[in-house]
């Protein structure tokens, strides 16, 4: 058996998540019905992370166990002609038998897309959230660092997303605002992992911020406290992105 590292990316619009599901449609089941079809194994990949549905991916990693002999280099293309065009194989290389493409990461980076212009765009439509009001690009920096750090991040995750960890705490290496000539808002924000739908709950907070419902005192008690109540609203799926994971 070979265990390969593959890199993906993929536009989660059409999908109930990375993660199989019985009933729905995943990015998880497409890629393993791909590989069924291409070398003929019923095969289970684990991937670096679970996504909403909805959420897409730049950079993508899983790994799974194979017996086939076809040489890793021609599985980006042999696999891409089986796959559905939103789905891409960028990459795969043999990989150290104990790799594990979700426990071997030693941090990922999310971005949420904002388009800030006053009308939205019909071709970012699935691709970005559409905040069409003015933002305070200062005043949010200054609270995203308030993330920066280990801290336990209760607050800012889905009630049901906290019976499937054993913890809430997590660290937040960098968390940057970044806005382009084109009005386009990009949240960046990296650490060791994260919580169930914790980046947007966090980008929701800070336009919460700029928008003068909540204060940096109140992000201090949300952290704090633990309590959904203070912390922002949570921003639809489609301006989330797995950026990149490391390893």
């Amino acid at each position: 058996m070979n265990n390969m590292k593959f890199i993906i990316s993929f536009n989660g619009a059409k999908y109930h998540g990375f993660q199989s599901q019985p009933t729905a449609k995943t990015i998880q089941g497409e890629i393993e019905n791909a590989l069924h079809k291409l070398t003929g194994e019923t095969v289970r990949i684990t991937g670096c992370s679970r996504t909403d549905a909805g959420v897409h991916a730049r950079e993508f990693c899983f790994n799974v166990n194979l017996k086939s002999t076809i040489p890793a280099e021609k599985f980006p293309k042999a696999l891409n002609s089986q796959l559905p065009t939103d789905i891409a194989v960028h990459s795969c290389v043999n990989a150290d038998e104990h790799f594990n493409a979700r426990f071997t990461a030693k941090s990922k980076q999310y971005i949420y897309l904002t388009n800030n212009r006053p009308e939205r765009d019909v071709f970012l439509q699935g691709l970005a959230y559409h905040y069409p009001y003015k933002l305070d690009i200062n005043l949010m920096q200054k609270a995203a660092e308030k993330f920066v750090g280990e801290h336990d991040f209760a607050a800012f995750c889905r009630s049901e997303g906290k019976k499937l960890v054993s913890s809430t705490i997590r660290e937040i290496y960098s968390f940057d605002i970044e806005k382009s000539d084109d009005m386009m808002i990009r949240f960046i924000v990296t650490g060791t992992g994260f919580l169930y739908n914790m980046v947007r709950i966090l980008a929701g907070t800070l336009i919460y911020v700029s928008e003068g419902k909540l204060t940096l005192c109140d992000i201090d008690e949300a952290l704090k406290t633990g309590d959904r109540n203070k912390a922002g609203k949570t921003l639809p799926p489609c301006g989330l992105y797995l950026n990149k994971v490391n390893y």
